[in-house]
């Protein structure tokens, strides 16, 4: 049986470079989904931290999409049967900020691919880096880890449970809600020209990947972590953002997200009240 590392051995998709005008709408229409105010008031405003995700969008034609919504190839995606995407986390390096009204290129390549055995078998861990530039100078680096399975159709498999809410905890330093049900998910995979039917297709995530529910969008709940210090401290200059999601957030259950300042940034934390965090991550303020 061919395992997980024999579909990789000779995998090394080259570099991309790829341009893209920043907009203003696209963060006019996030802040429509997390009912905020646009922070886009005029060119040259800078993107609020992790908001550049609006951008650089694929659009592959509707013949490209496999059984599950995503693309079935790709340059960055590893030629795996019957492959099964997670999102696991990432890391975000600021070197200045992304404006409304830069040209901007980014360029993206596969920096690690690890093939690893675990509980519940064989997975794929792999790398992706992306690093945005505006007339040669250097604003950002992304790094953002994929966890890929392989999942026969119609193979069953464990069904996580959804945590049921509870009482809020005693409230943190900072805090910020998030109500994700389906109207928010299809919003969101609207904005990210995401098709993965875990978002939309409540059948489909139950009787095919053998969740409890629609998957909220693991960027959803990194960006939900940076509202924490974009809205308590809009004066400090994030240089550094690092998250892992933990485990699956579901459509129906309220989602707190809280920050605890430190002495060089914030520890932050969110999921279901009463639950273990569904994503970790710090940020650190310059």
């Amino acid at each position: 049986m061919t395992g997980l590392a024999d579909h990789v051995a000779d995998w090394k998709p080259e570099p991309l470079e790829e341009s893209d005008a920043i907009r203003a709408w696209p963060s006019g229409a996030f802040a429509a989904v997390l009912d905020q105010p646009t922070p886009i008031d005029e060119r040259d405003a800078p993107l609020p931290l992790g908001w550049h995700r609006f951008h650089f969008l694929e659009a592959p034609a509707t013949a490209e999409l496999g059984e599950d919504g995503h693309v079935r190839e790709g340059r960055f995606l590893p030629p795996i049967p019957n492959r099964r995407r997670m999102f696991a986390g990432g890391r975000l390096m600021v070197h200045s900020p992304i404006r409304v009204g830069d040209e901007i290129v980014r360029r993206s390549e596969i920096t690690s691919v690890e093939p690893k055995s675990g509980r519940s078998g064989e997975m794929l861990f792999v790398t992706l880096r992306q690093e945005f530039r505006r007339d040669g100078q250097l604003l950002l680096v992304e790094e953002e880890d994929a966890v890929y399975r392989q999942q026969e159709p119609g193979t069953p498999r464990a069904t996580p449970q959804a945590p049921a809410p509870s009482e809020l905890p005693d409230a943190a330093p900072w805090r910020a809600m998030l109500h994700p049900d389906e109207a928010m998910l299809l919003r969101f995979s609207a904005l990210t020209y995401n098709a993965h039917r875990i978002h939309y297709d409540l059948p489909y995530a139950r009787e095919v990947e053998g969740f409890p529910g629609l998957l909220v969008h693991g960027p959803l709940l990194a960006l939900l972590l940076l509202e924490l210090p974009r809205r308590f401290a809009p004066d400090r200059q994030v240089t550094e953002f690092s998250y892992r999601l933990r485990s699956p957030s579901f459509a129906g259950a309220p989602i707190v997200a809280d920050g605890t300042p430190t002495d060089t940034g914030v520890d932050l934390a969110a999921g279901v009240p009463g639950a273990a965090p569904a994503i970790t991550g710090t940020a650190t303020f310059a």
